[in-house]
Protein backbone atom coordinates (compact mmCIF):
# COMPACT_ATOMS: atom_id res chain seq x y z
CA UNK A 1 0.00 0.00 0.00
CA UNK A 2 0.92 3.50 -0.11
CA UNK A 3 1.27 6.10 2.14
CA UNK A 4 -2.81 7.24 3.01
CA UNK A 5 -3.93 10.18 2.81
CA UNK A 6 -5.94 10.54 5.99
CA UNK A 7 -7.17 14.06 3.99
CA UNK A 8 -9.43 12.00 1.81
CA UNK A 9 -11.44 10.24 4.95
CA UNK A 10 -12.84 12.82 5.91
CA UNK A 11 -14.70 12.48 8.92
CA UNK A 12 -13.48 8.80 9.35
CA UNK A 13 -9.68 10.36 9.69
CA UNK A 14 -9.68 10.15 13.01
CA UNK A 15 -10.81 6.67 14.31
CA UNK A 16 -8.09 4.64 16.39
CA UNK A 17 -7.74 2.37 13.85
CA UNK A 18 -5.29 4.56 11.41
CA UNK A 19 -3.05 5.04 14.07
CA UNK A 20 -3.12 2.00 16.35
CA UNK A 21 -3.51 -0.78 13.43
CA UNK A 22 -2.54 0.74 10.29
CA UNK A 23 0.97 0.21 10.71
CA UNK A 24 0.89 -3.30 11.17
CA UNK A 25 -1.16 -3.75 8.47
CA UNK A 26 0.52 -1.62 5.94
CA UNK A 27 4.01 -3.92 6.93
CA UNK A 28 2.12 -6.94 6.66
CA UNK A 29 0.86 -6.02 3.29
CA UNK A 30 4.80 -4.88 2.37
CA UNK A 31 5.87 -8.69 2.77
CA UNK A 32 2.94 -10.06 0.32
CA UNK A 33 4.39 -11.35 -2.70
CA UNK A 34 0.96 -11.88 -4.51
CA UNK A 35 -1.18 -9.31 -6.25
CA UNK A 36 -3.55 -8.09 -4.00
CA UNK A 37 -6.39 -6.04 -4.63
CA UNK A 38 -8.39 -4.06 -4.68
CA UNK A 39 -5.53 -1.19 -5.83
CA UNK A 40 -4.25 0.41 -3.17
CA UNK A 41 -6.07 3.99 -3.93
CA UNK A 42 -9.25 2.04 -3.89
CA UNK A 43 -8.99 0.22 -0.63
CA UNK A 44 -10.48 3.05 1.24
CA UNK A 45 -13.20 3.83 -1.20
CA UNK A 46 -15.74 2.93 1.14
CA UNK A 47 -15.05 5.17 3.66
CA UNK A 48 -14.20 8.15 1.45
CA UNK A 49 -17.15 7.58 -0.48
CA UNK A 50 -19.72 7.82 2.37
CA UNK A 51 -19.08 10.25 5.09
CA UNK A 52 -20.22 9.11 8.56
CA UNK A 53 -23.15 12.04 8.56
CA UNK A 54 -24.04 10.65 5.56
CA UNK A 55 -24.42 7.07 6.47
CA UNK A 56 -28.17 5.88 6.58
CA UNK A 57 -28.12 2.05 5.29
CA UNK A 58 -24.57 0.00 6.66
CA UNK A 59 -24.27 -3.08 4.36
CA UNK A 60 -21.22 -5.61 5.65
CA UNK A 61 -19.30 -8.04 3.58
CA UNK A 62 -16.69 -10.29 3.32
CA UNK A 63 -13.72 -9.76 2.14
CA UNK A 64 -13.31 -7.46 -1.43
CA UNK A 65 -13.25 -9.98 -4.84
CA UNK A 66 -9.91 -11.99 -5.45
CA UNK A 67 -10.15 -11.77 -9.39
CA UNK A 68 -8.51 -9.41 -11.45
CA UNK A 69 -10.14 -6.64 -12.12
CA UNK A 70 -13.10 -6.80 -10.00
CA UNK A 71 -12.93 -5.16 -6.38
CA UNK A 72 -13.40 -1.58 -6.00
CA UNK A 73 -13.51 -0.87 -2.63
CA UNK A 74 -17.21 -0.83 -2.14
CA UNK A 75 -18.64 -4.17 -1.12
CA UNK A 76 -20.33 -6.81 -3.28
CA UNK A 77 -19.55 -3.57 -6.15
CA UNK A 78 -17.94 -4.60 -9.16
CA UNK A 79 -17.02 -2.19 -12.07
CA UNK A 80 -18.97 -1.66 -14.55
CA UNK A 81 -16.63 -2.51 -17.45
CA UNK A 82 -15.76 -5.96 -15.67
CA UNK A 83 -17.75 -8.34 -18.12
CA UNK A 84 -17.59 -11.58 -16.11
CA UNK A 85 -19.56 -13.16 -13.23
CA UNK A 86 -21.44 -11.24 -11.29
CA UNK A 87 -21.79 -14.51 -7.96
CA UNK A 88 -23.32 -12.42 -5.33
CA UNK A 89 -23.95 -9.17 -6.91
CA UNK A 90 -26.60 -11.07 -9.70
CA UNK A 91 -28.11 -12.81 -6.79
CA UNK A 92 -28.74 -9.15 -5.04
CA UNK A 93 -30.28 -7.66 -8.56
CA UNK A 94 -32.47 -10.98 -8.38
CA UNK A 95 -33.52 -10.26 -4.50
CA UNK A 96 -34.22 -5.99 -5.74
CA UNK A 97 -35.95 -7.12 -8.92
CA UNK A 98 -38.19 -9.52 -6.76
CA UNK A 99 -38.62 -7.18 -3.96
CA UNK A 100 -39.09 -3.91 -5.30
CA UNK A 101 -39.56 -5.09 -8.68
CA UNK A 102 -36.42 -2.76 -9.93
CA UNK A 103 -34.31 -4.37 -13.01
CA UNK A 104 -30.84 -3.03 -11.52
CA UNK A 105 -27.74 -3.64 -14.41
CA UNK A 106 -25.04 -0.98 -13.00
CA UNK A 107 -22.77 -3.67 -11.18
CA UNK A 108 -20.96 -0.39 -10.13
CA UNK A 109 -22.47 0.64 -6.45
CA UNK A 110 -21.03 3.96 -6.17
CA UNK A 111 -24.67 5.33 -6.66
CA UNK A 112 -25.80 3.66 -3.83
CA UNK A 113 -22.60 4.91 -1.87
CA UNK A 114 -23.75 8.51 -2.43
CA UNK A 115 -26.89 7.94 -1.30
CA UNK A 116 -25.90 7.04 2.24
CA UNK A 117 -25.22 3.39 1.99
CA UNK A 118 -21.80 1.96 3.67
CA UNK A 119 -20.63 -0.94 1.38
CA UNK A 120 -17.78 -1.50 3.62
CA UNK A 121 -15.97 -5.48 3.57
CA UNK A 122 -14.85 -6.93 7.10
CA UNK A 123 -11.53 -7.35 5.33
CA UNK A 124 -10.09 -4.15 3.10
CA UNK A 125 -7.68 -6.63 1.05
CA UNK A 126 -7.49 -9.99 -0.62
CA UNK A 127 -4.22 -11.81 -2.52
CA UNK A 128 -5.63 -13.01 -5.78
CA UNK A 129 -7.11 -16.54 -5.48
CA UNK A 130 -7.06 -16.70 -1.50
CA UNK A 131 -10.21 -15.63 -0.63
CA UNK A 132 -10.11 -14.80 3.61
CA UNK A 133 -6.42 -14.47 3.69
CA UNK A 134 -5.54 -11.03 5.43
CA UNK A 135 -8.60 -11.48 7.54
CA UNK A 136 -7.09 -11.78 10.54
CA UNK A 137 -4.78 -9.38 9.55
CA UNK A 138 -6.70 -6.07 12.10
CA UNK A 139 -9.32 -5.26 9.10
CA UNK A 140 -12.01 -6.19 11.82
CA UNK A 141 -10.85 -3.19 14.33
CA UNK A 142 -11.32 -0.80 11.23
CA UNK A 143 -14.85 -2.36 11.50
CA UNK A 144 -15.08 -1.90 14.77
CA UNK A 145 -13.83 1.62 14.99
CA UNK A 146 -16.50 2.41 12.30
CA UNK A 147 -19.54 0.78 14.41
CA UNK A 148 -18.52 2.56 16.88
CA UNK A 149 -18.24 6.25 15.44
CA UNK A 150 -22.15 5.16 13.92
CA UNK A 151 -23.64 4.58 17.26
CA UNK A 152 -24.21 8.02 17.22
CA UNK A 153 -27.61 7.93 15.38
CA UNK A 154 -30.13 5.24 14.18
CA UNK A 155 -28.82 3.29 11.06
CA UNK A 156 -30.38 0.46 9.24
CA UNK A 157 -27.49 -2.47 9.17
CA UNK A 158 -28.23 -5.11 6.76
CA UNK A 159 -26.38 -8.10 7.75
CA UNK A 160 -25.66 -11.08 5.22
CA UNK A 161 -23.88 -14.31 6.58
CA UNK A 162 -22.43 -15.12 9.47
CA UNK A 163 -18.61 -12.30 9.52
CA UNK A 164 -21.25 -9.31 9.00
CA UNK A 165 -23.93 -10.59 11.84
CA UNK A 166 -20.66 -11.34 13.80
CA UNK A 167 -19.26 -7.98 13.37
CA UNK A 168 -21.94 -6.00 13.66
CA UNK A 169 -23.55 -8.25 17.27
CA UNK A 170 -22.94 -5.07 19.55
CA UNK A 171 -25.44 -2.92 17.62
CA UNK A 172 -28.50 -2.69 19.48
CA UNK A 173 -31.19 -4.01 17.69
CA UNK A 174 -34.01 -1.56 19.41
CA UNK A 175 -32.16 1.42 18.26
CA UNK A 176 -30.97 0.83 15.39
CA UNK A 177 -32.98 -1.76 12.55
CA UNK A 178 -30.98 -4.90 11.86
CA UNK A 179 -31.86 -7.71 9.12
CA UNK A 180 -29.75 -10.19 9.09
CA UNK A 181 -30.00 -13.35 7.03
CA UNK A 182 -28.02 -15.88 4.95
CA UNK A 183 -25.06 -14.20 2.81
CA UNK A 184 -25.98 -13.86 -1.12
CA UNK A 185 -23.44 -16.33 -2.03
CA UNK A 186 -24.92 -18.94 -4.41
CA UNK A 187 -23.35 -21.33 -1.78
CA UNK A 188 -25.85 -20.31 0.36
CA UNK A 189 -28.85 -17.73 -1.25
CA UNK A 190 -31.38 -20.02 -1.15
CA UNK A 191 -30.70 -20.43 2.71
CA UNK A 192 -32.95 -17.10 4.02
CA UNK A 193 -31.44 -14.38 1.72
CA UNK A 194 -33.87 -14.64 -1.21
CA UNK A 195 -37.30 -13.55 0.04
CA UNK A 196 -35.91 -11.68 3.01
CA UNK A 197 -36.75 -8.06 1.38
CA UNK A 198 -34.14 -5.90 2.90
CA UNK A 199 -34.56 -3.61 0.10
CA UNK A 200 -38.42 -2.87 0.98
CA UNK A 201 -37.85 -3.31 4.64
CA UNK A 202 -35.23 -0.92 4.69
CA UNK A 203 -36.79 2.21 2.49
CA UNK A 204 -40.09 1.72 4.78
CA UNK A 205 -38.21 2.14 7.78
CA UNK A 206 -35.57 5.27 6.75
CA UNK A 207 -39.11 6.93 5.84
CA UNK A 208 -40.36 6.19 9.35
CA UNK A 209 -37.26 8.19 9.91
CA UNK A 210 -38.30 11.25 8.13
CA UNK A 211 -35.56 10.19 5.63
CA UNK A 212 -35.96 9.42 1.75
CA UNK A 213 -35.95 6.43 0.62
CA UNK A 214 -33.01 4.41 -1.10
CA UNK A 215 -32.77 3.71 -5.17
CA UNK A 216 -31.95 0.31 -5.46
CA UNK A 217 -32.09 0.16 -8.85
CA UNK A 218 -30.31 1.70 -11.52
CA UNK A 219 -29.58 5.62 -11.07
CA UNK A 220 -31.55 8.04 -12.84
CA UNK A 221 -30.12 9.33 -15.93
Amino acid sequence: MTALDLSRLGGWAKLPFFQQTLPNIEAALAQETRPVFPPPDKVFHALERTQPQDTRVVIIGQDPYHTPGKADGLAFSIPQDFGGRLDSLGNIFKEIESDLGLQRTRTDLGDLADQGVLLLNTALTVPQGAAKAHAKLGWGELVQDVLARLADAPRAYLLWGGPAQKAAKNVSASDNLKIETAHPSPLSVHRGFFGSRPFSRTNAWLQTQGQKAINWGNPEE
